[in-house]
């Protein structure tokens, strides 16, 4: 028995309890047990691990009850606030958009917030954050240098360095002029031990008040010619620097101790030009976080900002690595309000929000984590910011079971404004026994506004039976895509041995929303109707999105028991694979290819190509990060120059840097003609260029790409792409044949251009009848039903997009089209109207989508409710601020505001 074996059996068979270094047991027994692969429909005791069904988590995000509401305050805020306050609101938008996640808006609202900041610590701040979120994408610096170009996003922060040693009012000076003569003018000698240093009394009085004082005024330093300066912390290079910097104002060259000497004596007597010059040239001996942390040290006591921000620079720069040294959660969790003064100025609580955000993502209960959320709790100055603050430490402690401290930290929050914290509440009560009081507490927020799916699947959590089911089938109604509702009716469903209702109802989500639990809860319904091949489909999938997934509760790694249901299975050859891969691709199973291609891998097959595959799929099914992934691995297993080239061309053209994707598809041609090389090019020109000359290059383009070598599933592809472009130049016939030779060698997805063709010409039958090809063959088929409600009557064409919302209800289009459709009937209908925005109502509550806030905008304008039409313009203008058409209603609306 292999160790992973045996390790899944211990974990297995003898329950959560058993310790790591527990003896295995016998291998009759081993081989007995793992007969659980092979369940008969019976449920064995993996089987019930997985069935067993966590709560969903309280959530650690800002969550307001109406974010349309909190977006358009942010909106009108930014409209009016000074300068310094704008990147304070954006980072509160950022967490509206993290709460509803929204991970491409919540970026970019982070690079607003970069962009907005007034000061140098928001800066550092902001820029390290926007490091932190593009972790992942670190080798496109590399490769936009290679194009020549700078890659701003990743140098961010090194605009402090250069700040850390401008000159200003200061130089430095290169000459060693040792010279004690002053010309005349009054000298003062100053006897450090052995040593007298001679200084012109003037220019050294003049370095500050207190100096004047000493040297000018009543106290008896001012009739002597030597002061004992021996016992005031400075040596005599450091004296004889002052000295040079009061008679030329240039700081010499010296060690870092000397200069820290020099700092000191200016901290001392309220040297503020040398203090600054000193600041800035220890600033740029800050190389390492062994020197960030040593001179944060003198700068926070000190109190000098420019050399904290330096050595703040070094340490979030190393984020999320630093964190894992003491010294440095030391400075960060130990800094009193004056430190935090030094060390950020007033951006403490934009620094402790990045600490957080960072730590909570290792160890949301760590004392690490509970030390930055304290002192975010500690530097939050308004109550939206108090309200984040208090909820994620609550729910910090509550993942501790520190319940009291929680407790009281999600009053405060929910005191504060914060709703969702009525969920922490809950669920501390029914901890203690008391369901009653939890539900209570629900109704009461659920009574004093309109209800939101999370408060109905909160609410099920602790009712039973019937009641439990309406509540969630509720949550569903008002959330589809909360995950809790759809596994609690699949595992309810396995229960009652209904496996096959059970995988239709996993299969809803899993239609529209890939998610780990839920491909993990399917993995367990083949178990049990003994498909081995669809379970082991599963679980290969999970380990593309997640090499390192954990299954039943964490506690057996996903690939061990890939292992075990790999035995069970007959083995594909490499032609098998293939042809595997060809029949899930033409009927869009996007997660069967998927496994497919996890499978290939483990062969000898060209790998560059198969993660390229990868990466293709990855962004069909919504995965962007993973996505990025599999383009570097590809990279990194190209077989030649030219194929490397490709992949780095679509790594820059999947992150926006389309001009140095074009570049690299030319410099792969250059070294060899391919199929992949001109089908980038031909991609990423038809993307960057308006220009109508341009398609008649994307189409030669392609024609190339066709006559290199290639497999059918990219050829596919290719024809189907220069059909689409022969649509735009209104060259039917060719179209047409484009299509239907893209659908001869199995490119499923051509019906929908085809269909198209046949529209143009008038044909809305042969249109219609070509979508429902393409739904028939096509596992996902969402966007197909979307697409042929085109091309059919007013009935049909509602049936469509019901089947639509049903398939995917993250699809807008749908929506709109109700909404508009309850008013261009009969119009002026004021119940027909309000029936509309509550259409479009139902889905903003849980999608933030700028064409629904748009509609609804202009529907509210239509019946005279101005203050809510500006209120949607405003959050539809948080989604998208360059907006032309929303840019021109807001500007309609406000002016109707009285």
């Amino acid at each position: 028995m292999c160790d992973e074996e045996a390790l899944l059996l211990r974990v297995d068979l003898q329950g959560d309890q058993a310790p790591l270094g527990a003896p295995l047991m016998a291998a009759p027994r081993a081989r007995e047990a793992l007969q659980v692969l092979r369940p008969c429909r019976r449920f064995l005791h993996i089987q019930d691990s997985l069935m067993k069904m966590p709560e969903p988590a309280v959530l650690p995000h800002f969550k307001p009850a109406d974010y349309v509401d909190i977006l358009a305050q942010i909106h009108e805020e930014l409209e009016s606030c000074p300068p310094d306050g704008k990147s304070c609101l954006y980072l509160l938008q950022f967490q509206v958009f993290r709460g509803l996640g929204e991970a491409k808006l919540s970026r970019r609202s982070l690079q607003s917030a970069w962009e907005k900041a007034s000061t140098i610590h928001e800066k550092l701040i902001f820029g390290a954050w926007l490091k932190y979120e593009k972790k992942g994408e670190e080798p496109i610096s590399d490769l936009l240098s290679s194009c020549g170009k700078c890659s701003q996003e990743f140098r961010l922060l090194d605009f402090v360095s250069q700040v850390s040693t401008e000159s200003h009012d200061m130089s430095y000076d290169d000459e060693e002029d040792e010279s004690d003569e002053f010309h005349g003018s009054a000298v003062v000698h100053f006897r450090i031990r052995d040593d007298m240093i001679a200084c012109d009394r003037r220019k050294l009085a003049a370095l500050s008040t207190p100096l004047y004082a000493m040297l000018n005024g009543g106290f008896k330093e001012s009739y002597l010619e030597v002061i004992d300066m021996s016992q005031n912390g400075i040596s005599p290079i450091g004296m004889r620097a002052v000295s040079k910097f009061s008679l030329s104002g240039r700081l010499p060259y010296l060690s870092a101790d000397a200069i820290l000497e020099m700092l000191d004596f200016a901290n001392k007597f309220c040297c503020k030009g040398i203090k600054d010059a000193c600041e800035r040239k220890l600033a740029s001996f800050v190389c390492t976080r062994q020197d960030a942390i040593e001179f944060m040290e003198c700068a926070l006591e000190l109190g000098c900002s420019i050399l904290a921000a330096s050595c703040l620079q070094v340490l979030l720069n190393e984020l999320p690595e630093c964190l894992n040294d003491e010294r440095v959660v030391r400075i960060f969790s130990s800094a009193n309000k004056h430190q935090r003064l030094t060390m950020v100025g007033n951006a403490s609580f934009s620094l402790y929000c990045l600490l957080s955000e960072v730590s909570m993502s290792t160890n949301q209960t760590s004392d690490v984590t509970v030390s930055f959320l304290e002192k975010l709790v500690e530097s939050a100055s308004d109550s939206r910011q108090k309200q984040l603050a208090l909820h994620q430490l609550a729910c910090s402690k509550l993942q501790s079971k520190d319940y009291a401290e929680a407790e009281r930290l999600f009053n405060a929050a929910f005191s504060s404004g914060h709703l969702y914290s009525v969920v922490g509440l809950a669920r501390l009560a029914s901890l203690r026994g008391n369901k009653h009081f939890a539900l209570k507490l629900l109704d009461s927020v659920m009574s004093s506004r309109w209800p939101l799916g999370w408060m109905y699947q909160e609410r099920a959590l602790y009712l039973d039976g019937d009641s439990k089911l309406e509540n969630l089938n509720k949550a569903t109604e008002l959330d589809p895509t909360l995950t809790y509702p759809y596994m609690f009716r699949a595992a309810t469903l396995m229960k009652k041995q209904s496996v096959e209702a059970a995988l239709m109802e996993i299969n809803r989500i899993l239609g529209f929303k890939l998610v780990l639990e839920c491909l993990e809860l399917r993995f367990c319904c083949y178990l049990a109707l003994e498909d081995y091949r669809a379970a082991l489909c599963d679980v290969q999938a999970i380990l593309t999105l997640d090499p390192d997934y954990r299954m039943i509760g964490g506690r057996v790694a996903a690939r061990q028991l890939r292992v075990l249901v790999l035995e069970n299975v007959e083995q594909w050859t490499t032609a098998d694979c293939w042809m595997q891969l060809y029949d899930r691709w033409s009927s869009v199973d996007d997660i069967g290819s998927l496994s497919v291609i996890y499978q290939m891998l483990e062969s000898d097959a060209a790998k560059g190509v198969l993660y390229f595959r990868q990466s293709l799929l990855l962004l069909r099914l919504n995965c962007p990060e993973a996505a990025m992934r599999s383009l570097q691995l590809a990279r990194q297993h190209a077989a030649s120059d030219h194929e490397r080239l490709v992949y780095e061309g679509w790594i820059l053209y999947d992150t926006g840097h389309c001009e140095e994707g074009l570049q690299k598809a030319e410099a792969s041609i250059a070294i060899q003609r391919s199929f992949e090389a001109f089908f980038l090019k031909a991609y990423a020109l038809a993307d960057s260029s308006l220009e109508p000359s341009t398609s008649a290059t994307v189409v030669s383009l392609l024609e190339d790409a066709l006559r290199c070598p290639s497999d059918r599933l990219r050829k596919g592809q290719a024809l189907n792409n220069l059909g689409s472009v022969y649509v735009d130049c209104g060259k039917l016939e060719l179209a047409a044949e484009c299509y239907i030779n893209a659908l001869k060698i199995g490119h499923t997805r051509a019906h929908q251009g085809l269909a198209r063709v046949h529209f143009l010409r008038n044909n809305r039958t042969g249109a219609y009848e070509e979508m429902t090809k393409l739904i028939e063959k096509a596992r996902n088929n969402a966007s197909a039903y979307e697409k042929r409600s085109e091309y059919c009557d007013r009935e049909l064409t509602k049936a469509d997009l019901q089947m639509v919302t049903k398939l995917d209800p993250l699809r807008v289009y749908p929506y709109r089209y109700r909404a508009a459709g309850k008013c261009c009937f009969l119009h002026g209908v004021s119940s027909l109207e309000k029936e509309a925005i509550a259409e479009l109502t139902k889905a903003i509550s849980f999608k933030a989508d700028l064409n629904l806030l748009h509609l609804r905008a202009a529907f509210h304008e239509h019946i005279g409710d101005i203050s809510s039409a500006l209120r949607d313009c405003r959050a539809a203008l948080s989604v998208d601020p360059n907006h032309q058409e929303m840019l021109e209603l807001h500007h309609r609306v406000n002016s109707q505001e009285p």
